[in-house]
């Protein structure tokens, strides 16, 4: 089996109710990371999990109809938390990404898009055409930022849908036929709907075991413990709730029955990356 090396990265975060993620939470705003994976394959280099914010995002949502989405999720992005700028500090360079994998298109996933012009990209086909037939208006209102994604062409990105297509086997049986991105079984795509159009997730091995990145397939890890979803109206707002649901209640059945998988939503307070203190 090929394993891959990987690390989380916060790129910015927003702050939100905690009600809006999780029903019966508070309504006190609190944090919300922009949690990105860079993972390295021993052939095909490092690929990115989604990019969290950068300054991209920030010029996308100035002008007004758009601003009403940083009015909604404030961001906080000081320059030194864009994910490109932290990756050269770690000695990488951005062109050194040799792929993006997008879970799905919201503009806390492909906000720093821009600042990997290299790199080829990878998302469902069923997510790039949603995006491209709604109205500036009608994008907004999901979430969806098309101006992120200007620089990049249909004939050259890579379909989820068009990868070798396998079956799952336990514990993760419970879940639709994977995507195979490289051939080799080590970056298998996920479907988890209900959040958006073509959302899917990334699972891998690494040196300890399976690794299960969800995207917003839930915001935190206590809600697939306990599988308590949104309320109504923000799953209804954003997709579908029973599709929703029924991911958020198979991904319970997985923590419980098995716990050695590492199950990472992209926006949980308890998986942020530990900041090392400065000597």
């Amino acid at each position: 089996m090929t394993t891959l090396e990987w690390r989380l990265y916060e790129a910015g975060y927003c702050t939100h109710p905690e009600l809006a993620t999780r029903r019966g939470a508070s309504l006190t705003p609190c944090q919300f990371p922009a949690l990105v994976a860079l993972l390295r394959h021993p052939e095909h280099g490092y690929l990115l999990f989604d990019t969290g914010y950068s300054v991209h995002f920030l010029a996308a949502t100035t002008p007004f109809p758009e601003r009403l989405y940083r009015w909604a999720t404030p961001v906080h992005l000081q320059p030194a938390q864009s994910l490109a700028a932290q990756l050269k500090v770690d000695g990488i360079d951005p062109s050194e990404i040799g792929w993006v994998v997008i879970s799905h298109m919201h503009g806390d996933h492909v906000g720093g898009l821009a600042d990997f012009p290299e790199a080829r990209m990878a998302c469902a086909r069923e997510a790039w055409q949603d995006l491209h037939t709604r109205s500036r208006f009608g994008a907004l209102r999901k979430g969806l930022l098309p101006r992120l994604l200007d620089a990049r062409e249909a004939a050259n990105l890579r379909w989820f849908e068009d990868c070798e297509r396998m079956s799952l086997e336990a514990p993760f049986d419970g879940f639709d036929d994977a995507y195979d991105l490289f051939g080799d079984g080590s970056a298998l795509l996920v479907a988890l709907p209900g959040h958006a159009a073509g959302h899917f997730g990334l699972l891998f091995h690494d040196a300890h075991g399976p690794v299960f990145l969800i995207a917003d397939a839930s915001w935190s890890s206590q809600s697939i413990r306990d599988n308590t979803p949104p309320p109504v109206l923000v799953t209804a707002w954003l997709g579908d709730t029973d599709a929703y649901r029924a991911t958020l209640a198979k991904l319970h059945v997985l923590q419980c029955s098995a716990p050695h998988v590492r199950i990472v939503p992209a926006h949980c307070r308890e998986w942020r990356p530990r900041v090392e203190a400065a000597p």
